[in-house]
C-alpha cells in the first residue's frame, strides 16, 4: 500500500512539473518582445533570426536597433505589419521557417522534390525560389508546374540538368545562391553561353537572397563609378532593404565627394560594387546622412545629418571625414522611407550591368 502511495506522489509530481513548464514555455513565446527589452527569449529570438539569416551578430539578449531591422526585414518579406516588434504573428512565422527548415534537412542529402509533391520541404523549396527570383507566388506546398518551372530556369542559370526536380545538386546550388556565392559568377566569360542577356545577368544580383549576402553587414568593397572611372573604399554598416555604406577612409571620402562634382547629392549614379572578386551593377546615391562622425556609433542623439532628425546614430567607421551613411541599391531593393522598389536606382543598376556586360569589366 505504502508502494502505491508512493508511485501515485511521484506521478502527480511528474505532472505538475510537465504542466508548468508548458506553461512557462507558453508565457515566454507569448511575452511581446520589442526594442529596449533585455531576457533570455531577446537572445532565443535572436538566434532563430541567425539561423533565418536575418541577423549577422551574436545574440546578446538585448533588443537593440539591429535586432528590431532584422525583425522589420523578416516581417517584410512575408507580408505581415513591418513594426519591428515580435509579436504572437511574428513568433508563429519564425517558429513555421525554423521548422520548415529544420525538417527540410535538404543540405546535401538525400531530399528529392519534384512535381506532385507536397510537403514543408516543398515549402521551403518555394520560398528559397521565391528569394532568388525564380518564384513570383506564395509558397503553397504542393510542386506544381509553376515550381517545376522555377526549379527548370535556375538549373538552366547555372548549368545543371534541366530535369525540374529538385535533388542534391540543385538544393546545393540554391543553399550556395542564398549563401551569396553564385555558380555562374565562378565561371570564365569563355565558358558562358555567349548570350548578351545571360552575361548581364551575371552583374544582376538581387538584392534579397543575393546581394545582401555577398555585401554582408561588416564587409568591405570598393565602389567604381562607371561615368568618371574613379574608385574608393566602402563598408557596409547598416541597412536591410538596400545597403547603407560608409566610406572606409577620408581619402575614399575625398574620392566620392569628387565623383559627385564636390557637392553631396541624392543623385543616383551607375556603379560596379566588388566584394571577394564578385563584380555586382548598383546604383548609389551621394548623400551621406543619418549619422554624425564624431559621435559614438548607434548612440541616440537629437540631430543628424542629411536633414535627419533624432534618432540612433548610424555612423560606424570613425574618422573617415563623413557623417553617417549613404544608399548603395541593388536589383529589387527597396528604400527604408517607403518599403518600396525606386525606379531611378533600378534604371541606374541596370544601366551599371549593360556597361560592365559590353565593356567586359
Amino acid at each position: 500500500m505504502l508502494k502505491k502511495s508512493v508511485l501515485v506522489v511521484v506521478v502527480l509530481c511528474v505532472l505538475i512539473f510537465s504542466l508548468s513548464a508548458n506553461v512557462l514555455h507558453v508565457s515566454a513565446q507569448s511575452r511581446l518582445l520589442k526594442e529596449g527589452m533585455s531576457g533570455d527569449d531577446v537572445t532565443a529570438l535572436q538566434r532563430d533570426l541567425n539561423t533565418l539569416g536575418y541577423l549577422n551578430v551574436s545574440p546578446t539578449g538585448y533588443f537593440g536597433s539591429l535586432t528590431k531591422a532584422a525583425v522589420i526585414r523578416l516581417q517584410g518579406r512575408y507580408g505581415i505589419d513591418q513594426d519591428g516588434i515580435a509579436g504572437p504573428v511574428t513568433f508563429s512565422l519564425i517558429s513555421r521557417l525554423i521548422n520548415e527548415r529544420t525538417s527540410a534537412t535538404r543540405s546535401g542529402g538525400n531530399t528529392l522534390l519534384k512535381e506532385g509533391m507536397s510537403s514543408s520541404s516543398v515549402t521551403a523549396l518555394q520560398q528559397d525560389l521565391k528569394t532568388l527570383g525564380y518564384l513570383h507566388v506564395n509558397p503553397t506546398g504542393y510542386f506544381g508546374s509553376l515550381t517545376k518551372s522555377a526549379v527548370m530556369k535556375l538549373q538552366a542559370d547555372n548549368g545543371i540538368a534541366q530535369d525540374g526536380v529538385a535533388g542534391p545538386v540543385t538544393m546545393s546550388v540554391i543553399n550556395r545562391l542564398l549563401n551569396g556565392t553564385s555558380a555562374t559568377s565562378q565561371t570564365t566569360p569563355a565558358t558562358r553561353s555567349g548570350s548578351r542577356s545571360e552575361a548581364r545577368a551575371d552583374y544582376l544580383v538581387s538584392w534579397f537572397g543575393g546581394a545582401e549576402n555577398i555585401l554582408a553587414i561588416g564587409s568591405t568593397a570598393q565602389v567604381y563609378d562607371i561615368w568618371t572611372g574613379r574608385t574608393f573604399n566602402i563598408k557596409r554598416t547598416y541597412g536591410y532593404n538596400h545597403a547603407d555604406v560608409e566610406t572606409l577612409t577620408a581619402e575614399d571620402t575625398k574620392i566620392m565627394l569628387q565623383i559627385y562634382g564636390g557637392a553631396w547629392s541624392w543623385a543616383r549614379r551607375p556603379v560596379i560594387v566588388t566584394v571577394n572578386g564578385r563584380k555586382m551593377a548598383a546604383s548609389m546615391a551621394g548623400m551621406p546622412h543619418a549619422g554624425v562622425d564624431s559621435v559614438t556609433a548607434n548612440a541616440y542623439i537629437q540631430s543628424r545629418s542629411g536633414g535627419y532628425g533624432a534618432g540612433y546614430n548610424l555612423d560606424s567607421v570613425k574618422g573617415n571625414n563623413m557623417d553617417g551613411v549613404f544608399d548603395i541599391h541593388f536589383l529589387n531593393s527597396k528604400t527604408h522611407a517607403t518599403n518600396r522598389v525606386d525606379t531611378n536606382h533600378q534604371n541606374a543598376v541596370k544601366t551599371a550591368a549593360e556597361w560592365a556586360e559590353k565593356n567586359n569589366y
